[in-house]
């Protein structure tokens, strides 16, 4: 029910991910007059399909305590991230509020053991391929072992989603020297360079680096996360707006605009923000994932897509396993030097 339009896009999203996945099915928790007119229109995703009525829901607007307060127990939120505490699915995946949306979920599902925050990671795409980005916007600020979990969960997702066998990872900072930087940074990478963590810790990136594709895994702080999100989705539609523009001025720009809009049409498939939609929770005892609110059906679906190669990668208990090797490592005494003559 959440996001700009809520289930005019969610259904037409879900029946996509039907015709694409035969073996999925869905429950579609919301207001069952609305929903149920919708679902009538693809045969495929009715047939997988079971509506949980409930005509309360949480608006985009709800302040996380409020929405807590007046949805506990019987929004279609709650519902459908209680439906995934009690196995009844696999996942929860919602376009509606996203403080609402982690509240919730931190409610209901709580955070793993080892993990004192959870966090919200996004797929980026890059000039190599795509990184995993965290913290997105969870949360704002982290002290050093906060940035060490996220670092230990953001490699775990980059090997489920990237399929990489030791994907690398960079820490985000205002520049590369170890002398750089907020001193949570700097003891964050010191103990990630230090520890004998399995990660392939590549040392300080800087904001360019995550374009660029520098590292697999670029991890910082929610509020500096969604800030650089923010910018580089609004830095997208300003190129996209100047080339548009530029390619209309004269008759001559109009002609080669013609002869190359088939690179155009690549540019814009890979830039095209509705492929890789979808923020994934990372840290709780359950998969949530967060689709843009102001996406179209197939940017929903990509959501989807997220959530099911999660499933299937069994991402949780690959977190839970990693962050319990991290603490064990973490707590065991450093060996004294040796004592030289």
């Amino acid at each position: 029910m959440g996001g700009d339009t809520g289930p005019e896009v969610v259904i037409p999203g879900a029946a996509l991910c039907a015709e694409r996945h035969p073996e999925l099915r869905f429950l579609l928790v919301g207001d069952r007059s609305r929903v149920a007119p919708l679902v009538e229109r693809y045969p495929r995703l009715k047939q997988r399909a079971e509506i949980i009525h409930t005509d309360v829901f949480v608006t985009m607007d709800a302040k996380p305590s409020q929405a807590l307060r007046q949805g506990r127990g019987k929004s279609s939120m709650w519902l459908a991230i209680d439906a995934v505490r009690t196995g009844q699915a696999d996942a929860a995946v919602s376009a509606g509020n996203t403080g609402a949306l982690m509240a919730m979920a931190r409610f209901v599902l709580k955070t793993l053991p080892g993990i004192s925050r959870p966090a919200i990671a996004a797929m980026w795409p890059t000039m190599r391929s795509e990184s995993v980005v965290l913290d997105v916007g969870a949360t704002i600020g982290a002290d050093a072992s906060q940035l060490v979990e996220f670092a230990v969960m953001g490699e775990a997702m980059a090997r489920c989603l990237l399929g990489l066998e030791k994907p690398t990872v960079g820490l985000l900072n205002v520049g590369v020297e170890e002398i750089k930087g907020q001193e949570q940074v700097k003891e964050a990478g010191r103990i990630l360079r230090d520890s004998k963590l399995p990660i392939e810790y590549m040392g300080f990136v800087e904001g360019d680096d995550i374009g660029k594709g520098t590292v697999d895994v670029v991890v910082t702080e929610g509020f500096t996360g969604n800030i650089a999100l923010k910018a580089a989705e609004g830095t997208a539609k300003q190129l996209s707006t100047y080339l548009r523009l530029c390619l209309q001025r004269t008759l001559m720009s109009k002609i080669g605009a013609f002869l190359a809009q088939g690179a155009f049409r690549a540019l814009k498939d890979r830039m095209d923000p509705r492929k890789h939609n979808g923020g994934v929770f990372l840290g709780l005892n359950g998969v949530v994932v967060k689709s843009h609110g102001g996406t179209d059906a197939l940017g929903f679906a990509t959501a989807i897509d997220v959530t099911l190669e999660i499933v299937r990668n069994d991402l949780v208990n690959k977190i839970k396993t990693d962050v319990e090797l991290m603490t064990g490592l973490l707590k065991q005494p450093e060996a004294p030097a040796e004592a030289s003559l």
